[in-house]
């Protein structure tokens, strides 16, 4: 396991460099270019992880997702998952904490991708993810938001924030929660990786118009917690 994870890092590490430097001089580009290059980095992620450490997924739901945009409530536990959304879902924006644009070469990229960043000490900031968050969706693109905020491990429990919850009351447009258990095999604060298959289900629509923000996170908040037990 320990010569897969090196053997991974020695592919994973020159890759990210051969991308931070094209792509901080793609940001001429128009947004689905520069979109469709940066995240093939993501593409080479998940299937770099599958050859060297041997951790594949399966996805189960998909005919659940719209035809339209969305927004996507998923637990968090790794740092896979925030990787795998752009292998799994069409063009998309993320919720995420401003300190991760200052992050050398990984920011950079991200930054080009006009993610939702917000500080959280900001009273403000929930107003900040319903107006960049609108914005987003009437673009076209996904918004993809983890309500616990931070990697959770897979049988802990946090409280969700609102304001996923808030812009999809304000937007009316629908809430597809997905749940995962890469926790299991990618466990927060560990750079091991270990083989296995994360098992990915993605739920039923949940409709949001005439839903005040506080419903909506429960039914989120119930599905995504049952499923996980499940996948545990």
């Amino acid at each position: 396991m320990i010569f897969r994870n090196i053997l991974f890092y020695l592919g994973l590490i020159p890759v990210t460099i051969i991308f931070a430097v094209l792509g901080t001089v793609c940001f001429f580009l128009p947004y689905t270019q520069r979109y469709y290059f940066i995240t093939r980095w993501s593409h080479f992620f998940i299937f770099w992880a599958k050859i060297t450490c041997n951790l594949r997924f399966s996805v189960e739901g998909q005919e659940h997702l719209p035809l339209q945009n969305a927004i996507v409530f998923s637990n968090h536990q790794s740092m896979w998952e925030t990787i795998f959304m752009q292998v799994l879902l069409p063009p998309q924006t993320w919720i995420l904490k401003r300190e991760l644009l200052s992050i050398p070469m990984f920011g950079w990229g991200l930054k080009l991708l006009q993610p939702i960043a917000i500080n959280r000490k900001n009273f403000n900031s929930v107003k900040e993810v319903i107006r960049q968050g609108h914005e987003r969706l009437t673009l076209g693109r996904w918004v993809i938001i983890f309500p616990e905020g931070t990697r959770v491990p897979p049988h802990a429990i946090r409280r969700y924030s609102k304001s996923g919850a808030a812009l999809a009351e304000a937007t009316g447009y629908p809430v597809v929660p997905i749940a995962h258990n890469a926790g299991l095999f990618w466990p927060k604060g560990y750079f091991i990786k270990r083989s296995g298959t994360v098992k990915v289900v993605i739920g039923p629509i949940i409709q949001t118009k005439d839903k005040t923000a506080e419903k909506i996170n429960a039914l989120a908040e119930h599905w995504i917690r049952q499923k996980v037990s499940e996948l545990v």
